[in-house]
């Protein structure tokens, strides 16, 4: 697993190095740097698959981490970010953006170590589905393969639950149609790829209500992908059967 950190820092870069190596990933810290602009230039220069995880402060000089971060969409690379602040409005901005988790310093190793597990089982995972994508059209398309795709749906729909949900984009990714992709998503789940992301939503609400009771309800509204808070409110109530604040009230 390779890894570049961006901290300005240099004692939490050579801790966090230390704590790395000593981690019985197969991990590879390929860079180190002190800002995000020097950063972006290494990054900028590697092909797919070369980078895994960027692990990267917020407050940097010449470029920050929220910008490093922005230009990194689009590229297959899991985002940790650290940062000494505690604002929300730092952790909301890096969670949209698609980052992993937000730890504030000094690094929790066990947090870390679970983040990294998990980062790492979830690109084999996209590896063994993308070796299995369909064969082009005209060609019958195997049930392993088909399997090896709705897990690859899975993943992304795990990953990006708190962006707006594009089923042309998805469906590319995965190469098939949007319609053929849709009817084998319920064909195999039972579940449409709607209902399938509202699930993933309101379990990750209640992960946020149950752990980040200082969060405001359209706080986590957005983190999950609902821009109307009201909206949110009502499907939370019908799904879970209290409302937000009723659910937080319970599981404090």
């Amino acid at each position: 697993m390779n890894i570049i950190i961006a901290d300005d820092e240099e004692f939490i870069r050579l801790g966090l190095e230390k704590i790395l190596t000593k981690m019985d990933l197969d991990i590879k810290v390929i860079g180190s740097y002190s800002n995000g602009m020097d950063a972006w230039a290494h990054i900028s220069k590697l092909g797919e698959g070369e980078l895994d995880v960027l692990i990267t402060d917020i407050k940097m000089p010449m470029m920050d981490g929220l910008k490093l971060i922005e230009h990194l969409r689009g590229k297959a690379i899991a985002t940790i970010v650290l940062s000494g602040f505690s604002e929300f409005e730092y952790a909301r901005k890096a969670l949209r953006y698609g980052v992993r988790d937000y730890l504030l310093k000094p690094v929790d190793k066990a947090n870390l170590y679970e983040q990294l597990v998990k980062i790492k089982q979830e690109q084999s995972e996209a590896a063994d589905a993308a070796a299995a994508l369909p064969n082009p059209p005209g060609e019958t398309v195997s049930s392993e393969k088909e399997h090896h795709v709705i897990e690859q749906m899975k993943a992304i729909l795990e990953a990006e639950y708190g962006k707006n949900f594009e089923m042309e984009r998805i469906a590319e990714t995965v190469g098939m149609s949007a319609n053929y992709l849709s009817r084998l998503f319920k064909q195999e789940t039972g579940m449409t790829l709607t209902d399938y992301l509202i699930d993933i939503r309101i379990e990750k609400a209640k992960q946020f209500l149950t752990d980040h009771p200082n969060l405001k309800n359209y706080e986590i509204s957005q983190l999950v992908g609902y821009s109307d808070p009201v909206y949110f409110n009502k499907l939370f109530k019908k799904m879970v059967g209290d409302t937000p604040k009723d659910y937080k009230g319970k599981h404090r």
